[in-house]
């Protein structure tokens, strides 16, 4: 039970060496060599070429992922697919929703509402199996033509060794080995990461006990696509089951195993079937049904202290694990490589210096730890890692279904986008803003006309230093002398033809504090760097060259 075979073509890959001298080795030096082809590897590539950077991508599969994984994408997400050119094919599939229930046995106690209003571009969260969503972004890779992609498939890293100046490692294939050198090497190789164990580097954290089976089953069903939660179902008594409705009726089941339960043995389609048939029979599910993809799953919140390591940087798996509660572990390594894509491109060009992938790393460990803080409550809610978590679960349970103020504790605490408020890439106000994403924060979204039609706000940004002026007149503003292009954006409160947009809905020059007028400095990953009600060239340009520095 681990193909999706009927529901899903996958292609298979053959291994590829490329051209090397009688030694072994590959002539050419790459700028960045990617450990690993899954979303990570992938949308980290993709963000790298954006920023004019080749790399190459060494994947050991010969395809992409089996299975739903990962499969709730979340609207940071999807912004950040917008910029890598996959948001379309990964929509066009996906199945979007807003709301879940908990349920404690047969009783509802918890609605879960993420926002979606009027203002928003996506979806708070789709739903999409990662298989899917993986051949998505090696079809935008495909769609290419300028060569900054090279990925290679059925390649393994059998061991590398670094220095001051790069990375040279050894790649084994079934055509033969080899070995190439790198400027960089990126580890997004997972959760038992080579290149961390070989660099004998060890996660901190939390280790929880409880374990999960994750099921795949093929079901026609008419029930609504959201989150459903059962905390000791009749069906399963003292076990938790969650289910989501994924792209061609494809149901994922998630439930807990007992503590006297065997893991090896419970993943045996023989132990899996009848558990999964009790409980769709008791929500009254009676379509037939098949299984696809058994897998089993435990919770941890991990991090490393660190992701930058000299010439050896991670994201992902290979840099954190936190549990699949609140959807944190493929959303947050996405997050990564958007945080990563333009820091790294802008040093590998040599016009950044090392304090750029140190702030990097101080960043995405912050957002790792923030994800865990979460993660973990709903952790211990979801999956008790003691016979006190699990009396105190009981008595909330129970307190709930006759006060809905206990029902909050049911939250499940789904992701969302992360601020960095101590970040050196965050400036401190000099100015006084009532209102407004401050430094650190992503953009917040809202409507706007542009060339006359509806548009959003984060339609304007690209891969670059992006000054948003929300002003009556056109904004003067000086940007010759600085070292990396800056694009300059000019919202106007009422239809201005010279603008680049204006606000339409009236709404966006309250939201973001801008009245009379603000200007905010965007980072090239949609992080606000500063702000100021006036403009100053000088401050503009101090800005930029203290977050070059890092």
């Amino acid at each position: 039970m681990s193909e999706y075979y009927e529901y899903f073509e996958y292609q298979r890959h053959a291994p590829r060496r490329p051209a090397l001298d009688e030694a072994g080795r590959e002539a050419a030096t790459h700028r960045v060599a990617i450990a690993g082809g899954g979303p990570v590897g992938l949308a980290l590539a993709l963000g790298l070429a954006n920023h004019g950077i080749a790399s190459v991508v060494l994947e050991a599969d010969d395809s992409v992922s089996h299975g739903s994984r990962a499969a709730c994408i979340s609207r940071r997400t999807q912004e950040i697919l917008e910029r890598l050119g996959v948001v379309r094919p990964v929509l066009e599939r996906a199945l979007p929703w807003t709301a879940g229930t908990s349920y404690y046995r047969e009783t509802p106690v918890y609605r879960l509402e993420m926002p979606m209003d009027a203002r928003q571009k996506y979806y708070p969260m789709v739903n999409l199996e990662q298989c899917y969503f993986e051949q998505d972004l090696v079809d935008a890779i495909a769609r290419r033509n300028d060569g900054l992609i090279d990925l290679r498939w059925q390649s393994r890293i059998a061991g590398f060794d670094n220095d001051e100046d790069g990375v040279t490692l050894r790649v084994s294939t079934p055509a033969g080995d080899y070995t190439t050198r790198a400027d960089w090497l990126v580890a997004c190789d997972g959760a038992k990461s080579v290149v961390r164990q070989q660099l004998g580097l060890r996660f901190t954290g939390s280790q929880y006990e409880g374990t999960y089976i994750i099921v795949d089953i093929h079901l026609q069903s008419a029930y609504p696509t959201e989150r459903r939660a059962w905390f000791d179902p009749p069906s399963n008594p003292g076990s938790t089951i969650l289910m989501h409705k994924q792209p061609g009726d494809i149901w994922r089941v998630d439930y807990q195993l007992r503590d006297d339960e065997d893991p090896v043995e419970a993943v045996k389609p023989e132990q899996v079937l009848p558990r999964v048939k009790a409980h769709l029979d008791w929500i009254g599910e009676s379509a037939s049904w098949q299984p696809v993809w058994i897998s089993a799953y435990k919770a941890n919140c991990l991090t490393l202290e660190r992701y930058d390591h000299g010439r050896v940087l991670f994201a992902g798996d290979a840099a954190h694990l936190v549990p699949i509660f609140g959807v944190r572990g493929l959303n947050s390594g996405v997050d990564d490589t958007h945080n990563l894509a333009w820091k790294l491109a802008l040093v590998a060009r040599g016009v950044a210096g090392a304090g750029l992938l140190r702030s990097y790393s101080e960043e995405r460990v912050f957002a790792a730890r923030e994800n865990m803080r979460h993660a973990s409550k709903s952790t211990e809610f979801m999956a008790p890692p003691s016979h006190a978590f699990k009396l105190m679960r009981e008595a909330a349970l129970g307190l709930a279904v006759a006060d809905p103020f206990f029902a909050t504790l049911v939250n499940p605490r789904q992701t969302s986008s992360i601020t960095y408020p101590t970040s050196p890439l965050a400036l401190e106000d000099v100015d006084a803003f009532v209102a407004g994403p401050p430094p650190g924060a992503v953009l917040a979204e809202c409507p706007i006309e542009r060339d006359g039609l509806p548009a959003h706000l984060t339609d304007l940004l690209g891969a670059r230093f992006t000054l948003l002026s929300l002003c009556d007149a056109r904004p003067d503003c000086d940007a010759r002398g600085l070292t990396v292009p800056l694009a300059q954006v000019w919202i106007a409160p009422a239809r201005n033809a010279l603008a680049n947009a204006w606000d339409r809905s009236g709404q966006l020059f309250p939201l973001y504090g801008a009245l009379p007028q603000a200007h905010y400095l965007i980072r090239p990953d949609g992080h606000v760097l500063a702000r100021w009600h006036a403009l100053d060239a000088g401050r503009i340009s101090a800005a930029i060259a203290g977050a070059l520095e890092g």
